[in-house]
């Protein structure tokens, strides 16, 4: 479990948790021996969740706006 109490939360926490100036607080860290791996292995997911998230939705608040310009038009407007 992550140190906010969610697994996702690791991303945002995890810059906080450590002294980043001091390898020894993240040399045994999943990533570590080196700042790059243990923001990589921590964070990383976090953001890419983050991504795909904001992809996503502007990808369906895309499709609705496409869908509400388009004129709708009745059956018995078409003559039928």
């Amino acid at each position: 479990m992550a140190a906010s109490g969610r697994p996702d939360g690791r991303a945002v926490v995890e810059p906080f948790v450590i002294d980043l100036s001091d390898p020894a607080t993240y040399r045994n860290d999943w990533g570590g021996p080196h700042l790059i791996g243990v923001l990589a292995v921590h964070a990383l997911p976090g953001i890419l969740a983050l991504a795909a998230m904001v992809w996503r939705v502007r990808r369906v608040r895309r499709r609705a706006t496409a869908s509400s310009d388009s004129p709708v038009v009745s059956p018995a407007a078409r003559g039928k």
